[in-house]
C-alpha cells in the first residue's frame, strides 16, 4: 500500500490499483450455504455504488454519523468503506436515535426505526436479493443501489483527522484507523498475497481488523466466514484448504 493513504477509502484506491482482479473479501454463511467471492475491482464497485447511494439520493455528508446495525457480511464491509468515501461517521451498533441515517438488516429493523433521518434496509439473502416487499419506514438497498454510477467523486474531500468509526466506545479517524490496521495487518502476519480466514463478528475492533481493515491494509484477502460455528471441523479443514487460508482469526 502507499505511505499516502490517510483513510480506509485511500487503502481501496491503492489496492484497486495495485491489483484489481485479485480476489479480496470470499463470503460464507454456513447458516445458508451461500458464498460470494468478490474481486478488488467488484468490491470496489459496490463501494462506489453505495457512497454515491450515501452521498446523493441520501443527502449524507462529512459529520454524519451512520448507525450500523448489520453482522458481519460482505455487504457490510462495502458500506464500511462506502461512509469513509463520504467522510460519514460509521457507528457499529450505534443508538439509531442520535444517527443521522440508519442501516438495518433483517434482525435490527425494529430498532433502527428510531432513526428520524434516512433509513435503509439490507435483506442480507444470498445474491444479495431484496425483500419480497421493502420494510415499512426504510428503503430497500437491493432496489436502491443497482441504478447508481459506478464511480464516485465526493463534493467534499475527506479529512483523514474527521471520526470515521465508532466501535467498543472508542472513536477512531481516518488516519488513525489506517495506522492502526497497519499494526494489526503486521501483528498477524499478513503481507501481499495472504489469505486470512475470520470467524470473528464485526461488533468490535478485533473482528473489524481481521475481517476487513488489516487485510486491506496489507493487499491481502479475506475469507469472512458468518455463522461458523454450525460448521463441522473436519469442514472447516477443507475450506482452509480450498481457500488457500494462510492466516485465521476465530
Amino acid at each position: 500500500m502507499n505511505a499516502s493513504d490517510r483513510t480506509p477509502a485511500d487503502l481501496l484506491r491503492s489496492a484497486l490499483a495495485a491489483d484489481p482482479a485479485r480476489p479480496f473479501v470470499t463470503f460464507y454463511d454456513d447458516a445458508t450455504g451461500e458464498r460470494v467471492e468478490l474481486s478488488v475491482a467488484t468490491f470496489a464497485n459496490w463501494v462506489a455504488k453505495t457512497a454515491n447511494l450515501l452521498q446523493g439520493e441520501l443527502s449524507a455528508e462529512p459529520g454524519d454519523r451512520l448507525a450500523l446495525l448489520l453482522p458481519a457480511h460482505w455487504q457490510t464491509a462495502v458500506w464500511l468503506l462506502a461512509c469513509s468515501s463520504v467522510g460519514v461517521t460509521v457507528e457499529i451498533g450505534g443508538d439509531p436515535a442520535d444517527a443521522d441515517l440508519v442501516v438495518a438488516g433483517p434482525d435490527t429493523l425494529e430498532a433502527g426505526l428510531a432513526c428520524s433521518g434516512e433509513r435503509i434496509a439490507l435483506s442480507l439473502a444470498p445474491l444479495g436479493r431484496r425483500f419480497p416487499v421493502a420494510p415499512a419506514g426504510y428503503a430497500d438497498y437491493a432496489v436502491e443501489v443497482p441504478s447508481q454510477g459506478d464511480r464516485f467523486a465526493p463534493f467534499v474531500p475527506v479529512d483523514p483527522g474527521a471520526p470515521a468509526l465508532v466501535v467498543d466506545g472508542t472513536e477512531r479517524d481516518g488516519a488513525g484507523l489506517v495506522e492502526r490496521a497497519h499494526a494489526d495487518a503486521a501483528t498477524l502476519g499478513l503481507t501481499v498475497g495472504s489469505r486470512l480466514l475470520s470467524g470473528l463478528g464485526y461488533g468490535d475492533w478485533e473482528g473489524l481488523s481481521a475481517g476487513l481493515y488489516a487485510p486491506l491494509a496489507a493487499g491481502a484477502s479475506v475469507v469472512l466466514c458468518r455463522n461458523l460455528d454450525r460448521l463441522a471441523p473436519e469442514g472447516l479443514e477443507k475450506r482452509v484448504e480450498s481457500e488457500r487460508v494462510t492466516h485465521s482469526a476465530l
